[in-house]
């Protein structure tokens, strides 16, 4: 778990300081899932709602780099912590 307010790492380095490639995923715990909805207002790219408006990660919950930043905002603000972000 990340300290509040510390910024993701999205870089990691290899021998000699070549850039290795992260993989970030998001997963939504949909037992836990309320359906408040901050994750898809925050983040549309990487949430959608079901019929009942409880939120799921859209394909195989891969996140983009450009919305890590995202990913993390909308795990921040889930108040039933039903959002998990990994790297990899």
């Amino acid at each position: 778990m990340r300290p509040s307010g510390a910024k993701p790492s999205h870089t990691q380095r290899g021998k000699g300081g070549a850039p290795l490639s992260t993989t970030v995923r998001i997963k939504v715990d949909r037992d836990r899932c309320q359906g408040h909805a901050r994750c898809a207002a925050l983040a549309p790219e990487l949430f959608r709602l079901d019929e009942l408006g409880n939120a799921h990660e859209i394909g195989d919950g891969t996140v983009p780099e450009a919305l890590v930043d995202k990913a993390w905002l909308a795990k921040a603000n889930c108040p039933e912590l039903a959002i998990e972000v990994t790297e990899t």
